[in-house]
């Protein structure tokens, strides 16, 4: 992996967002592999989502939560070669590898640091799919593998297609995209496309900040509400079926000079207690200026408007479309 570190440190990477054909690197998102008999049942009594919906074309975005309910990592979830892989912020991938190894117990399930075996990219735009080395997969969520290259179809306002390989097949592929028309952009860049999507990321800031039906992990069905027991399970079902959901995802821009971080506080001056009536879940360059971002808030703060960014004198918030519809109270999925 080392190689391809230093392959990717000689590339021309852009921090600017994201043109109509790029191919970003993903190196800051880290991978845990699966494997044994077990693996996934195991997973099944972890994690948030029906672990048995991932095969090998179908790939799922789930999350793990505390016994409280609160995320602890949110990823997605992909089978290759026999084995299932956990794709997630590398930021986390210690704390969790670490924390679901607690649970094995006499499980025959192995957990394991993949990251520097299999380089990961992204490519994006109406140039991906003739760029890519096998045929996609055809629909969001879908996968494929073959050749050594794994492809996986991912929701946004343009095609986008994640590639996880060898470090030396990525590289190939990394110098023929180029060679044809992509762009080399930064994580910074990319992750406004997830941002369009509306697909939530756990960082270690926002750790144990939100249950999975505030960041909207149900809207983009990383949720299962019918697998039955996993850890939290009781709080998230308790808050789908009996609860009235009192904060949400929303998308946003702001105009600032400085890039929003995760776990940054928003304020609204309708909060009586004058605390924070919400938090950012991540921002990236905007190319129409400032930043684009996706913020969990009080539901009622949102629909008064007037949400600053840091503190009550910081930029005001404003509110954009995202991809799909939320429901917010007892019947919502």
């Amino acid at each position: 992996m080392q190689d391809w570190q230093a392959f990717i440190a000689r590339q021309p990477i852009d921090d600017a967002p994201i043109g109509d054909c790029a191919i970003a690197d993903l190196s800051h998102l880290g991978l845990i592999r699966v494997t044994g008999e077990d693996r996934s049942d195991f997973l099944q009594g972890q994690l948030t989502n029906d672990i048995r919906k991932v095969d090998p074309a179908h790939s799922q975005l789930s999350s793990y939560c505390s016994p409280k309910g609160r995320m602890l990592a949110s990823f997605r979830i992909f089978e290759r070669d026999g084995a299932l892989y956990l794709m997630l912020p590398a930021e986390r991938l210690d704390a969790i590898l670490k924390r679901l190894r607690m649970f094995v117990l006499r499980s025959r399930v192995t957990l394991a640091d993949a990251s520097d075996e299999l380089a990961r990219v992204e490519l994006s735009g109406d140039c991906a799919a003739d760029l890519l080395p096998i045929e996609p997969p055809g629909e969001d969520n879908a996968s494929v593998t073959v050749d050594g290259y794994t492809v996986i179809q991912v929701p946004g306002d343009r095609p986008r297609f994640q590639v996880i390989a060898e470090p030396s097949a990525m590289q190939a592929l990394w110098v023929e995209a180029t060679e044809n028309g992509a762009r080399p952009a930064s994580a910074r860049a990319w992750a406004l496309l997830d941002i369009r999507a509306g697909i939530p990321t756990v960082y270690d800031a926002t750790v144990e900040a939100f249950v999975p039906q505030m960041a909207n992990l149900q809207a983009v069905e990383g949720v299962s509400f019918t697998k039955g027991c996993y850890t939290g399970q009781e709080v998230v079902a308790r808050m789908q079926y009996l609860g009235k959901l009192k904060r949400r995802m929303y998308r946003v821009r702001v105009d600032t000079d400085r890039l929003p971080e995760p776990g940054q506080e928003l304020f609204s001056p309708h909060t009586e207690s004058g605390q924070g009536t919400g938090r950012v879940v991540a921002a990236a360059p905007s190319p129409e200026g400032g930043y684009e971002a996706l913020v969990v808030v009080e539901i009622a703060s949102a629909e008064r408007g007037d949400i600053h960014l840091g503190d009550a004198e910081g930029p005001v918030l404003q509110f954009l479309d995202l991809p799909y519809a939320v429901v917010t109270d007892k019947s919502s999925s």
